[in-house]
């Protein structure tokens, strides 16, 4: 017999080739379930010369798909997380399908896979040397294959300014392609190995933007590498099934293959050119639906407090504090805090939950918009201002954040470009830094606005119940019977400026009260001279316009005093307390939202009435009646006498000093060890401070947060350095200033220059700045755990807890000894001749 292969019976194909009626040279070959039969074993499909075939096919197929990251990454740094994430998925499937391992097995190898591979193609920049995963790198991992969809679709494009989110594609392209190629390679029938690769297509296209990347070369790239290889693989499937081939059957065979191959993709290329025509045409002229159009954001504005009830704070007590200082703000404009459109009787606050007042999602240092303006670069240092709230102006189009903070308010940022309003969940505090890129356009004058017309949009509705119970009313009067909206806006606006008096509250002006209630509201507007200041006559002209007909919002922001003398050229705007104004925002058809200033006029910003300068009299005192006579003694007892004197003269003076000891040398017991340490730690802070070289107080600076940390329980080893310490403390306590206070320590220390007093001065502020932030967050009993704690001292001194103990012992057992001796030689004096209470009694 000249066959070369045997069956696992023990025949020869070539004994059942003959009695089908084949030659006895016939070869055996089989393609069942993805294997050939060859020399008596079963090999796997991923080893033979088709599974290149279908690798080829698989990675045109993704590569078209993955394409579709193009236009919500925005750059093309998605290719290195979904190429690798494809390539990473295609090896779990080949390295599976030949050992033949369950899917168990090659599930657990994918979750392997991911997590090793990871960090360097997605997420390089919490790996140590860009390649090894580290702690943060499996966390983030973990964490984003849960969270990451959501944060991807609820985050404005660009994508590239958050490098987090790269773990979307790269778990995707993994998921998609390990699925096809076990398919492809495992599978009866391999064609199903399509349907991930459409799976896939479609979470693209649901994960990305309305704009598509390349739709037509996605779609036939897919279509024509899925038919031919599909086609392909069903032929082989329908040859190879235990079929008995001869050396000639075998070439007709692959004649045939190619000629259908040759043929099929002659008529798909015919097909393609025709679709390349046609398509553009066929295409539908709306935009495809996405997630990121459908899903609400995940924020909820209800955690955080209007921005508008702290306006009397800024205006009245920290009208003289400086705020935050603006840089490339042109002159006139305004810097925006928030936009407040819904109001339930007590606060007007922001909605930002639906697509007529905008919806808040996460931005990055771009963002995509629609708006039109003159494109300028805006600096914002923050020196006094502390909320969640971002001051900004104009239509963004992206905030970068720099500082010790940045990355977690870079992550938390939120932006609504409707009502241009930004917020940043991680807050905003003195010290923080961030740029932004923006769109910046003057409003209209007003006689443009008078001939102009309001445009209808779509604002959160008011119950009437919420609303002041005289707006309506008042609107009505002051408008008449006027019916157009721009009119009686403006009517609205002048009755108020005419009829108000301007007061903050201040001891120079008049009673005012703050708050914009509806109970506030009625009383601005039900007084003949109405006192407020900006927070109320804002939402007032809001409210009754509101009622009038017209949509209107309030805005909250800063602006400088039109009278105040201009800025000089790239001079810097440093923001006051007392520059907070709000302001009422109508839409103008061709215009959009244009401020309307309600603020009275200076002739009604009056003062109180001066004090009377006349000196008042005294007021007349009545002569008290005369004190009734004291009742006469009573005739007393010479016996009774003696017995009270006797009395105190027995009072027993020695049993009150054993007494007032046994009370008070425990008390002191107790107190002193208290005193020592905490007069101890004083003195070693006093010495640090008033040290006779200047760099040793900084020097000691440096040793007073050690101290601080050790005391609360976080041990500094004593040989590393400053750096190294405050890379400890940061992680620790979450106090990335300590890296920059250890950098300025080092800087100070080792410099060629001397310090002077005031940079030592300043020093030290910061120092205890961050310890008594470290300490901020404790409970009562922890700090005072820390202050009375020897760690510290101990470190310093070099001694074990052991012999601290002894020491406290030794002290303590000579001040008991002390004790004993002292009422000892009490006992013993004399005591005083008397009789006791006994005897007396």
């Amino acid at each position: 017999m000249s066959d070369e292969y045997t069956t696992r019976g023990g025949a020869f194909p070539g004994e059942r080739a003959a009695r089908a009626g084949a030659p006895a040279s016939a070869t055996y070959t089989g393609t069942g379930r993805g294997t050939t039969r060859r020399k008596g074993a079963d090999l796997p499909r991923a080893v033979t010369r088709g599974a290149a075939i279908d690798a080829l096919a698989l990675v045109v197929m993704l590569g078209a798909v993955l394409v579709g990251f193009g236009p919500v990454w925005g750059t093309t740094g998605y290719l290195a997380p979904a190429v690798g994430g494809t390539v990473v998925g295609l090896l779990v499937a080949w390295l599976g399908a030949w050992r033949r391992w369950p899917a168990v097995a090659v599930l657990a190898a994918a979750v392997l896979a991911y997590l090793l591979t990871g960090g360097a193609l997605a997420l390089p920049r919490t790996t140590l040397a860009g390649v090894i995963p580290t702690l943060d790198t499996l966390r983030d991992l973990l964490l984003g294959a849960v969270h990451g969809w959501k944060e991807f679709v609820t985050t404005v494009p660009p994508m590239h300014s958050f490098p987090d989110l790269a773990i979307v594609p790269f778990l995707l392209m993994l998921v998609v392609s390990l699925v096809a190629g076990t398919v492809a390679w495992r599978a009866r029938h391999a064609a199903w190995a399509i349907v991930p690769v459409l799976v896939g297509l479609v979470g693209v296209i649901l994960l990305g933007t309305p704009e598509a990347a390349f739709p037509l070369v996605q779609g036939l790239v897919i279509t024509i590498v899925a038919l031919l290889w599909g086609a392909v693989r069903v032929m082989e499937a329908r040859v190879g099934t235990h079929s008995v081939m001869t050396d000639s059957s075998r070439e007709a065979t692959s004649r045939l293959r190619w000629y259908r191959v040759r043929t099929g993709a002659t008529m798909l290329a015919v097909a393609a050119v025709a679709a390349g025509f046609a398509g553009p045409a066929l295409l539908p002229a709306e935009p495809r639906t996405v997630l990121r159009e459908t899903v609400t954001p995940p924020l909820d504005l209800h955690e955080f407090t209007s921005p508008l009830t702290a306006f009397r704070r800024y205006s009245k007590d920290l009208k003289e504090t400086e705020l935050f200082t603006v840089s490339g703000l042109p002159e006139g404009s305004r810097v925006r805090l928030a936009t407040l459109d819904s109001y339930d009787g007590v606060v007007f606050d922001a909605s930002g939950d639906r697509a007529a007042t905008g919806v808040f999602t996460r931005v990055g240092e771009e963002i995509t918009t629609s708006a039109t303006g003159a494109p300028a670069t805006v600096t914002v240092s923050v020196t006094g201002y502390d909320g969640v709230w971002v001051p900004e102006a104009g239509d963004l189009t992206g905030i970068t954040w720099s500082g010790d903070r940045a990355g977690d308010q870079q992550g938390t940022t939120y932006y609504n470009s409707v009502t241009e309003t930004a917020i940043t969940t991680a807050g905003i505090r003195p010290g923080d830094t961030y740029t932004l890129q923006t769109l910046l356009t003057v409003p209209p004058a007003e006689d443009l606005l008078k001939a102009a017309t309001i445009a209808d949009v779509e604002l959160p509705e008011m119950d009437k119940q919420d609303l002041p119970s005289g707006a309506s009313a008042k609107a009505a009067q002051f408008t008449g019977e006027e019916t157009d909206p721009v009119t009686k806006l403006y009517l609205l606006r002048d009755a108020l400026v005419a009829s108000g008096v301007y007061s903050s509250g201040l001891e120079t002006q008049p009673p005012s009260r703050p708050g914009h209630s509806a109970d506030r509201i009625d009383l601005l507007i039900g007084d003949e001279k109405m006192v407020g200041d900006d927070e109320q006559f804002a939402v007032a002209l809001a409210l009754m316009a509101r009622q009038a007909g017209i949509d209107a919002r309030v805005v909250m922001g800063f602006y400088r005093d039109p009278e105040a003398p201009p800025l000089e050229a790239g001079e810097d705007w440093a923001v006051l307390g007392g520059d907070v104004h709000a302001w009422v925002e109508v839409p103008f058809e061709g215009y959009g939202w244009v401020p309307i200033d309600v603020i009275p006029d200076e002739d009604t910003k009056i003062q109180p009435e001066p004090k009377s300068e006349q000196v008042p009299k005294p007021p007349v005192l009545e002569e008290p009646e005369p004190p009734e006579e004291p009742a006469k003694a009573k005739a007393g007892n010479v016996e009774d006498d003696e017995e009270d004197e006797a009395d105190n003269e027995g009072f027993d003076w020695g049993l009150f000093g054993l007494v007032l000891v046994a009370v008070a040398v425990p008390l002191v017991l107790i107190l002193l060890p208290i005193m020592i340490i905490l007069a101890y730690k004083a003195r070693r802070t006093a010495r640090r401070r008033s040290a006779d070289r200047l760099v040793d107080r900084v020097s000691g600076g440096w040793h007073e947060v050690v101290d601080a940390v050790t005391d609360l329980g976080t041990t500094v080893p004593s040989g590393a350095t400053r750096r190294e310490g405050a890379g400890l403390i940061a992680g620790t306590h979450r106090a990335p200033a300590t890296l920059t206070l250890a950098h300025r320590a080092d800087a100070t220390v080792f410099g060629a220059a001397e310090p002077t007093e005031a940079e030592v001065a300043a020093f030290w502020r910061e120092v205890e700045a961050l310890v008594g932030g470290l300490r901020s967050g404790l409970s009562r009993r922890q700090r005072l755990r820390a202050a009375l704690s020897l760690r510290s001292i101990r470190a310093r001194a070099g001694l074990t807890s052991g012999e601290v103990r002894a020491v406290w012992g030794h002290l303590l057992q000579r001040a008991g000894g002390f004790v004993k001796r002292s009422a000892a030689d009490r006992s013993a004096a004399p005591r005083k001749p008397g009789r006791s209470k006994r005897e007396a009694r």
